[in-house]
């Protein structure tokens, strides 16, 4: 008995030591997680340091008088240009022009072949003669008695057939003759010598150059702004350097249907006869200024699916502001709503930078107006 009593109690307290151990495992795990924890919080507990702020550009926001226009595209057209064709048909016997020469009112161009009509005058003029005679004779016989007044009727009319005739050949010859009807410059000839026209067929162009229309579309919602004789300016990439200077002619008096725009022609003289017809070319209506304008550059305005905005600096933190845009010039825009004069406003580095965040402003200078 006695060594089945010893037996007993080696067999439990070799259960027994693993079982301390585990015990003594999980007390220690638990002040491990304890002083984790503890470590934890006070480490929380800590001040996060602020992020520095974010370098930006900034200017200070300006009023100015502000010139405003009407920008458009158009191409020029001739006052006074036509196509040169005869009223009848005939050979050409003469052209007395060269092509891109100046020709003066009334010069003849083009001759065509007038032996025969001129031949047929000839005999009207002698039948006129002869019938005027006539007539001279019997005036001086009627009051005697010697010619009855049926007569003297019959050879004053006869008198009155024979300048008709005159006449008419007289218009059908100068119809042989196609001459300028105005002062101006001829273009390519498109007949030769010896050819047989038909009447209307083209001949050659003639155009005068001293002036020249603009014709341009604007919006309808920018017709209130319209007036004839406003100023209106005119560039054209065939002269750069060069500014034209026009007035408003007319205005159509309706609205196209499918493009809502109204059609506008300014007319301008062109002296030096650089422009030509069917140039195109920059069309500025010039407006009444606009007093205290509110002008950025246009890298100023953010674009995002709820509209436009721009970084105002406040308290050295950056502020979003909903604004609203207007004309652009060149690179600055007109900003109708949102910003006042003395606003200190972002205009480079936004995309660094969040609403509510610390910003570090440069001043940049204002572009120069207009660019």
């Amino acid at each position: 008995m006695p060594s089945a009593s010893l037996s007993s109690r080696r067999w439990l307290g070799l259960r027994a030591k693993p079982f301390g151990i585990a015990v003594l495992l999980l007390v220690c795990a638990a002040a491990g997680l304890f002083a984790w924890r503890a470590g934890g919080s006070s480490a929380s507990a800590k001040p996060t340091a602020e992020a520095p702020p974010t370098p930006v550009a900034a200017m200070v926001v300006r009023a100015e008088t502000l010139p405003r226009s009407i920008e458009a595209i158009g191409s020029l057209q001739a006052v006074r240009q036509v196509i040169l064709a005869p009223e009848v048909a005939g050979r050409v016997t003469a052209i007395n022009f060269d092509a891109g020469t100046d020709v003066a009112e009334g010069a003849p161009l083009v001759q065509l072949y007038d032996a025969p009509l001129r031949a047929a005058r000839t005999v009207a003029v002698s039948k006129g003669r002869f019938a005027q005679l006539q007539e001279k004779r019997s005036q001086g016989l009627a009051p005697s008695g010697f010619v009855t007044q049926e007569t003297l009727q019959q050879r004053q009319e006869d008198l009155k057939q024979a300048d008709a005739s005159l006449d008419q050949l007289d218009a059908q010859i100068a119809q042989m003759t196609i001459r300028a009807p105005f002062a101006g410059q001829v273009g390519l000839r498109k007949v030769n010598l010896g050819q047989y026209v038909n009447a209307g067929d083209a001949l050659a162009t003639l155009t005068a150059l001293d002036q020249l229309y603009a014709n341009f579309t604007v919006p309808q919602q920018r017709l209130s702004n319209l007036r004839v004789g406003g100023a209106v300016t005119i560039r054209t990439d065939a002269f750069p350097d060069r500014v034209f200077e026009a007035k408003i002619n007319a205005i159509e008096p309706q609205v196209a249907e499918d493009t809502r725009n109204v059609l506008v022609q300014a007319l301008f003289s062109n002296p030096d006869r650089l422009l030509r017809p069917g140039l195109f070319v920059m069309v500025n209506v010039v407006l009444p200024p606009q007093p205290d304008a509110i002008v950025v550059p246009v890298t100023a305005i953010q674009t995002s699916a709820s509209g436009e905005s721009v970084l105002v600096v406040r308290d050295n933190k950056a502020v979003g502001v909903a604004v609203k845009t207007g004309q652009r010039i060149g690179e600055r825009v007109v900003v109708e709503q949102g910003l006042a004069p003395g606003d200190h406003i972002v205009t480079a580095g936004q995309l660094r930078v969040m609403p509510g965040a610390a910003v570090q402003t440069t001043m940049a200078e204002t572009p120069e107006k207009g660019r």
